[in-house]
């Protein structure tokens, strides 16, 4: 398996609801970085991936909405709790519906498979990889 990934940031606020976040219940900052990888079995007739240009620039953009955001005021999370594993997912999500529509500069049905990994910090991550098809 081949794969292309490129890395962001993305500064926010939240707070979570629920005993088993202990502190974390009350909004406090987080700075997350976002790797997301484009997985291929194969290259095309470039030797590519992806447009590793058109893949950064499409990460930046489904970043941008969240960035410097209280995630708690974003209508579409509302009522729940954005934790690092359901920002993967989001962030999949939005990735997903470029790269099956040959954004990504190759037709989407040569894709494998998407992974996001955030990472809080030097010592947590959690990540979200599922076939694009």
């Amino acid at each position: 398996m081949y794969a292309v990934e490129v890395r962001h940031h993305i500064m926010i606020a939240h707070s979570f609801r629920g005993a088993v976040f202990g502190p974390a219940q009350a909004l406090h900052g987080a700075t997350f970085v976002v790797d997301a990888a484009i997985l291929s079995e194969a290259l095309d007739q470039n030797g590519i991936v992806v447009d590793i240009g058109r893949l950064d620039e499409t990460l930046k953009a489904v970043l941008a909405p969240l960035n410097y955001k209280n995630l708690d005021d974003v209508p579409d999370f509302a009522g729940r709790n954005t934790t690092t594993e359901f920002l993967t997912r989001h962030v999949f999500d939005k990735l997903a519906e470029t790269a099956r529509a040959g954004g990504l500069g190759r037709d989407g049905r040569e894709l494998h498979a998407i992974r996001v990994t955030i990472s809080e910090s030097h010592v947590a991550r959690a990540w979200y990889e599922a076939p694009l098809w």
